[in-house]
């Protein structure tokens, strides 16, 4: 059997390390090429686009997969779009890995919005101050006509020089995972008035949330695109190794419940998710 997965996330590398040696399994994980110095997995590894949903309906069909794991960003929408579409039309059973989203605790101040310009609309409305920015290099053009607020700007590379930035901007190159001490620390050091992030979910990054629950400090969390229709989701790698050694696809959003990281279902308010225990090594976005 041959396994596609598209990665990018400390889950897709477990998965695929997982996976590794295991008879007549081959496993190849697909990378954006976004990050300049990509943590590898283990197995065959191809690096950047497909050229869209044909490209990736063909790539499907020449090269054999047999299913296809998901286990690009929670923001990574096109991806996740083209996949579940190409998977469509050969037949090929989709699941996507992700880690649940995070949900808010006594003390914390967050406001949900749907995307970046809204975010960005947010920001605006707030009073002076400084900003601590970890979305992604995609979602950072929404903040460039801001000339109200200072910025500190978290990502993994430095942005393309294409991409607009505040005028007044400070970068700070860093990829998780974060303490909470570091995080305690780079609120502090830069009197950060207000976090932006998005909900990415997962352990790695979130210790800037329960510093700037200490700190009684407002964050803007930018809600996650929902998922295609009918596509199932799984928590954990350890769930899509049983979902890919058993070969049934979960219903839509059903958890195979028999991983090591057994999955339960949390209600979030009108937002149905697949919450667990995170495992060791578990999903660990790329998003600062």
């Amino acid at each position: 059997m041959r396994v596609l997965i598209l990665g990018g996330t400390g889950a897709g590398r477990v998965l695929a390390d997982d996976m590794a040696g295991q008879p007549d399994l081959e496993v190849i994980t697909s990378l954006a090429g976004r990050v300049t110095r990509p943590r590898l997995p283990s197995g065959s590894v191809r690096i950047g686009g497909f050229g869209g949903v044909d490209g990736l309906t063909d790539y499907l069909r020449a090269t054999g997969i047999d299913r296809v794991v998901d286990a690009t960003h929670p923001f990574a929408a096109q991806i996740t779009d083209h996949a579940a579409r190409a998977c469509a039309r050969t037949g090929r059973p989709l699941l996507v890995l992700r880690p649940p989203g995070w949900s808010e605790r006594d003390g914390d101040r967050w406001q949900r919005v749907p995307d970046a310009a809204t975010a960005a609309r947010a920001v605006a409305a707030s009073g002076p101050g400084v900003v601590l920015l970890t979305v992604g290099r995609q979602g950072l053009a929404a903040f460039a006509a801001d000339t109200a607020h200072d910025y500190v700007i978290r990502t993994i590379d430095v942005a393309d020089s294409t991409v607009a930035l505040p005028h007044r901007h400070v970068l700070v190159l860093a990829r998780g995972p974060f303490t909470l001490d570091g995080e305690r620390a780079l609120l502090r050091d830069h009197r950060i008035s207000l976090l932006v992030t998005k909900d990415s979910g997962g352990p790695a990054t979130i210790a800037k949330l329960t510093a700037a629950r200490e700190l009684g400090l407002p964050v803007v969390m930018i809600d996650r695109p929902p998922l295609p229709p009918g596509v199932g989701c799984v928590p954990t790698a350890a769930d899509a190794a049983d979902w890919i050694t058993a070969g049934r696809a979960p219903r839509d959003g059903e958890p195979s419940g028999r991983g090591r990281g057994a999955a339960e279902r949390v209600q979030d308010g009108d937002q149905v998710r697949l919450g667990a225990r995170p495992e060791a090594g578990g999903a660990q976005p790329e998003t600062p």
